[in-house]
């Protein structure tokens, strides 16, 4: 099965999944994706043949608004994401601010934000568009993701390396995922 379909069927096995993709979808936020942990672990635990996939401690939502820049949006979005499911550790976040924080030029897009993450893996959104169909935004494609390789982005090659090996060794991943190459 190609990639792209094969997480798509991965997502969509999954319930608790789509209900979050659900409920993120009814926010009608611009240019909005869940990510990183949530896509990526799906695709691991899957890879590594576990039949459930634990969500990851927080969840990823991203998006793009120039107009809607500030923190405390987020903060609003959070809060009601929360009153939905309190259980679940909601990250908002407008990715058309997020350059400041990263030291990066400004960001065009969700989908650009993601090519200033750490690791290829990690930069794969999914959405839900017409029908309930699952999009996907991969600006590294998915095959790192799918041979199961952490790699690092370009910035975290050099000039961020040490954020890189910082992360690698806070995230742990081979304890949960031993057939990971990483680089």
């Amino acid at each position: 099965m190609h990639k792209l379909a094969l997480l798509q069927t991965i997502i969509a096995a999954d319930p608790l999944r789509m209900r979050i993709l659900r409920r993120v979808e009814a926010l009608q936020l611009a240019d909005c994706w869940v990510a990183a942990g949530f896509v990526r672990s799906a695709v691991w635990d899957h890879l590594h043949q576990r039949l459930d996939s634990a969500l990851p401690t927080d969840i990823d939502v991203i998006w793009f608004d120039g107009a809607s820049a500030c923190k405390t949006v987020d903060g609003e979005i959070e809060a009601a994401l929360r009153r939905w499911d309190e259980t679940l550790d909601w990250s908002v976040k407008n990715q058309a601010r997020m350059h400041r924080r990263n030291g990066d030029r400004p960001y065009t897009s969700a989908t650009d934000a993601m090519r200033h993450w750490p690791e290829t893996a990690t930069a794969v959104a999914v959405r839900l568009g017409a029908d309930d169909r699952i999009e996907v935004a991969a600006p590294f494609g998915l095959n790192d993701l799918f041979d199961l390789i952490v790699r690092p982005t370009a910035r975290f090659k050099g000039e961020k390396r040490q954020a890189y090996l910082d992360r690698l060794r806070a995230k742990n991943w081979l304890a949960n995922w031993p057939d990971l190459t990483i680089l």
